[in-house]
């Protein structure tokens, strides 16, 4: 199973930009930035990246985005990024992008969509791997940061940007209040990806949905607890990007064994399975479908599927989309 998932072609639809970091990459930015709280040494990272709560890893995480100063540090961190998820035969893939935190870091936002842009084009070119944008405001900074990555998104208009999100903490952090800023979004031909159900209850995901217009949910997982939710979402084809450990990792969910992913599937609702920020949950992508296999009792042709229910969901370009079909229908056991 392992070697077969290992073997399929990919496509990676919840994955954060900073969040995918690998450790070596965040070991020599801290060594670099001796200021920062990021430990360099390798093994102290990994008790780094223990988090008690979701506050606690926003908290971890936003120190690791301090540590992304200039726009050579934007780029090396993508590129790596396209090199790490080509190595698991990811061959397209989302990236949420937060350009807010990097903007109010100093970078500037033209110096941002450059150094993403040129890496992005860069990764295709050395790996193979197709990237495309979803920027999202990060909900903790509120209404300000919700106007500068609109701005960012509108203004500039990266070549590459699908999609407008919304991420950070759930709690606290009202859906409604950016209704005007996904609307300016989608009237501009992005989609609308917001998180929402992960750290908090269905809620989110109704306001997600009516007052974000969300053609897909992050994380969603809430869902399970709302029969009338699940309705919903098989109703209007809403998709849920799932990413079981960093539930897990989170304190989400329990445990792996109390994920309610088969709950979803059971209703109908389409799931997409992802890896959020793979290297600070100590987790891959491979290892995510390795998981849903597990919870649901899938065999290589369920598997197959719910690659193609990725490929599906995306917003990559149709005839990438029917490559990717025919890849993953191609590999055998």
């Amino acid at each position: 199973m392992q070697d077969f998932v290992a073997s399929l072609p990919k496509a990676e639809l919840h994955v954060h930009h900073v969040g995918s970091a690998a450790p070596d990459t965040v070991a020599r930015l801290a060594a670099r930035h001796p200021d920062s709280p990021v430990p360099a040494d390798p093994e102290a990272l990994a008790e780094y990246f223990i988090f008690t709560d979701f506050a606690h890893f926003i908290e971890v995480y936003l120190s690791v985005v301090d540590l992304l100063r200039t726009p050579e540090d934007i780029w090396t961190l993508t590129h790596e990024v396209g090199r790490d998820l080509a190595a698991q035969n990811v061959r397209y893939a989302e990236l949420t992008m937060t350009p807010y935190t990097s903007i109010a870091r100093g970078i500037a936002a033209e110096a941002y969509v450059e150094a993403i842009e040129d890496a992005r084009r860069a990764v295709e070119r050395d790996f193979g791997t197709a990237l495309q944008w979803i920027f999202d405001i990060p909900g903790e900074s509120g209404l300000p940061a919700a106007d500068v990555t609109l701005d960012t998104a509108l203004r500039l208009q990266p070549d590459a940007l699908v999609g407008f999100g919304l991420g950070g903490p759930e709690i606290g952090v009202p859906r409604p209040q950016f209704a005007p800023h996904f609307a300016a979004a989608r009237a501009a031909g992005l989609h609308s990806v917001p998180h929402a159900g992960e750290s908090t209850g269905p809620q989110s995901i109704w306001d997600s949905i009516d007052d974000l217009g969300a053609d897909r949910i992050g994380h969603g997982i809430a869902a399970a607890q709302d029969p009338a939710l699940m309705e919903r979402l098989v109703a209007d084809g809403i998709v849920l990007e799932v990413c079981p450990t960093s539930n897990v990792r989170t304190r989400s969910v329990a445990s792996l064994e109390e994920h309610p992913l088969p709950t979803l599937v059971e209703a109908g609702v389409t799931v997409t399975i992802n890896s959020d920020d793979p290297p600070m949950f100590g987790t891959t992508l491979n290892a995510e479908y390795e998981i849903a296999a597990e919870l649901l009792g899938l065999d290589e042709a369920g598997l197959r599927a719910l690659a193609t229910a990725a490929v599906d969901a995306s917003f990559a370009p149709d005839d990438l989309k029917s490559w990717l079909r025919a890849e993953i229908e191609s590999v055998s056991s």
